[in-house]
This record gives C-alpha cells, sequence and structure tokens, in this order.
C-alpha cells in the first residue's frame, strides 16, 4: 500500500486495486479511516481536528487524488501528492 503523503503525523495511503467507491486511508496516532475522495468518511474514525485536516488537504488536491486512485487501480504506484502545510 503506498504512502501518497504525510503531513503533521498524518499518512495518507492508497491500496492497489482497492474498491470501489474511490478512497484512500488516512492513519494517525493508531487512529484510522477510509475517507472518500470528496473528504466522505467512508469507515474508521479519526479525531475531528484529524479528520478536518484531511478533508482541507483532499480538497485541495482532487486531481491528484484522481490520479492516484487510477494509477493505484491499475496496479501502479500512484505518484506523491504535496503535504498540507
Amino acid at each position: 500500500m503506498p504512502t501518497i503523503s504525510i503531513f503533521f503525523g498524518i499518512a495518507i495511503q492508497m491500496f492497489w486495486y482497492d474498491h470501489s467507491p474511490p478512497h484512500f486511508h488516512a492513519t494517525y496516532a493508531g487512529e484510522e479511516a477510509q475517507i472518500g475522495l470528496d473528504g466522505t468518511l467512508l469507515r474508521g474514525s479519526l479525531s475531528p481536528r484529524i479528520l478536518a485536516m484531511v478533508r482541507e488537504w483532499a480538497t485541495l488536491n482532487q486531481t491528484e487524488l484522481l490520479a492516484a486512485w487510477e494509477a493505484s487501480s491499475s496496479g501502479r504506484t500512484p505518484k506523491r501528492i504535496r503535504p498540507l502545510v
């Protein structure tokens, strides 16, 4: 599972050949969540502050996230995406 971004201790990853809907995995301090490319919480949990940062990052990187999903869905390693600063 490639890590596509890391910021403020939050790791953002995508599985190869993962199931729909398009999403990424965010982990922080032992918590994990699946987040839709639009920022929707699909499964799991993150603290409200961390979830807000992940959603902001996703909003800023929609084009890159879609390209990463397409790459990982095809078994290719997605490009890294700039972190939230």
